[in-house]
């Protein structure tokens, strides 16, 4: 396995992106509830964070709670949106001194009034932190991304403010949640499905995807280094003829 020191600093993804997947299977497999699977999976993050902001990964994004993921039983959704405070609560500080900014991306309004007072507080702790952007997808969707975009500038369309026959992407890429990132350079997910799982749909166009079988709460610094190696290895062509 490589060691930071032995990689090609030239080619380390600018921008990582992962689908935190496989917390409830990991847990039934260990005869607990999926709670103990999202708890474990809450330990991980603190790892893989570390070993990105060291790697020299300059933006790491999180896949923490979907759209779709309301429609799973009250408790297990009660239980993950608990899990921002206690990670902020236990975490803030050690970001803070690492010099890790937050961002949350995704609709805040359906969220609960402690959650969504427990990530606000964590965005203004980072606010002025100039290392590591770690965001976390909360109540994030990408077809819901781009229907927010697109309903947005059909109001300014409405408006006068807005030419339809000089829209861009750019016009688009600026109204999404992402408008202050670089696409994705990897995309990661774990515990072996092979699908996008509607993250981060328009960003991905050309984003390297990194498939493993292993499930989030047992996805180690190793393993990000094997996919970054992995990533290293592949020859990005953006449509072109290398």
């Amino acid at each position: 396995m490589e060691h930071p020191s032995e990689m090609n600093s030239a080619v380390i993804p600018q921008h990582v992106a992962i689908i935190m997947d496989g917390n409830g299977r990991w847990a039934k497999k260990r005869g607990l509830p999926r709670v103990a699977g999202h708890r474990a999976g809450m330990e991980r993050v603190k790892e893989i964070t570390q070993a990105c902001d060291e790697i020299g990964v300059r933006y790491l994004t999180l896949y923490a709670f979907s759209t779709e993921n309301w429609k799973r039983p009250p408790e297990e959704v009660n239980f993950l949106m608990r899990l921002p405070e206690e990670f902020l609560r236990r975490e803030l500080g050690e970001l803070v001194k690492k010099n890790v900014r937050l961002q949350l991306l995704g609709d805040e309004r359906d969220l609960p009034e402690h959650t969504r007072r427990a990530i606000q507080e964590g965005i203004d702790a980072t606010r002025e932190n100039t290392g590591l952007v770690l965001s976390f997808a909360v109540n994030y969707g990408g077809r819901a991304e781009l229907l927010k975009a697109v309903s947005q500038m059909l109001q300014e369309v409405k408006a006068g403010t807005l030419d339809v026959t000089e829209v861009t992407e750019e016009d688009i890429q600026k109204r999404l949640y992402t408008a202050c990132l670089p696409d994705p350079d990897l995309l990661i997910r774990t515990s072996g499905e092979l699908r996008i799982s509607n993250f981060l749909l328009w960003q991905i166009a050309y984003t390297e995807l990194y498939f493993t079988n292993v499930c989030w709460p047992d996805f180690t610094r190793e393993d990000l280094l094997e996919a970054i190696a992995s990533y290293q290895r592949r020859v990005r062509r953006y449509g072109m003829v290398k």
